[in-house]
């Protein structure tokens, strides 16, 4: 989901910048009400540190391979928060992010407002869409697979409406941007395959090892219907 130098530069790029901090600021809004109602400060900053490491190691350590206008990632965003939270997640994602630019890609800085939004607004959407689909009185370990698989879907369907947001405001609507954004889209077919397994996996894990994950490092929601 990295958007490539070149894709969206000069004046154009200004409207980066704003999103990006925006994003930042959904980020931080999230990050508070975590600290605010799910084990305050101490509990935010663990899980923001987990989320981190967990990006970082997403972006650098799982397979990724470009196609069309970007990369494809196996970014696991509904699992971030289906087991930390959406502050932790958001603020894991950005933060992770320009870990990866600073000691690895400093040539996907210039990017980083695009990428950010990218990541976060998306995060931002599927907490909203959670609330909808998943009944507060049932505890996330008891997420079944057609709700996992569409959180999956919204998730990562809203990184590939910004990639291609990005691609099309950056090189205009001509037949070649299109059709590599097609190209993008369908590729994402398989992380939106293969994300909602590893969170019903993921789940399971935490919800037959509760001694281990009813705790503070993770969600209160986890294990527990909506306070």
């Amino acid at each position: 989901m990295h958007i490539e130098p070149g894709v969206v530069d000069g004046a154009k790029i200004v409207l980066s910048y704003a999103t990006g901090f925006l994003s930042l600021g959904l980020a931080a809004k999230m990050g508070a009400d975590t600290a605010r109602h799910d084990g305050g400060l101490p509990a935010l900053l663990a899980r923001c540190a987990a989320a981190t490491g967990l990006v970082f190691a997403f972006f650098e350590l799982l397979p990724h391979y470009p196609v069309g206008v970007s990369e494809v990632h196996l970014i696991l965003g509904s699992t971030l928060f289906l087991t930390l939270g959406a502050g932790p997640a958001a603020i894991g994602l950005a933060l992770g992010l320009l870990v990866q630019g600073l000691f690895f890609a400093p040539f996907d800085l210039p990017q980083y407002g695009m990428n950010v939004t990218t990541l976060v607004v998306p995060i931002w959407a599927l907490s909203h869409l959670a609330r909808s689909i998943i009944s507060a009185d049932t505890p996330y370990v008891e997420t079944g697979y057609r709700q996992a698989l569409t959180l999956s879907v919204a998730y990562q369907g809203g990184i590939v409406a910004w990639v291609a947001f990005w691609a099309l405001y950056g090189h205009g609507f001509t037949a070649d941007t299109i059709a590599a954004v097609a190209q993008f889209g369908a590729a994402y077919l398989t992380v939106i395959a293969l994300e909602p397994l590893v969170d019903v996996a993921v789940l399971a894990l935490a919800k037959n090892f509760g001694g281990l994950t009813a705790n503070r490092m993770f969600v209160h929601r986890l294990h527990a219907a909506q306070a």
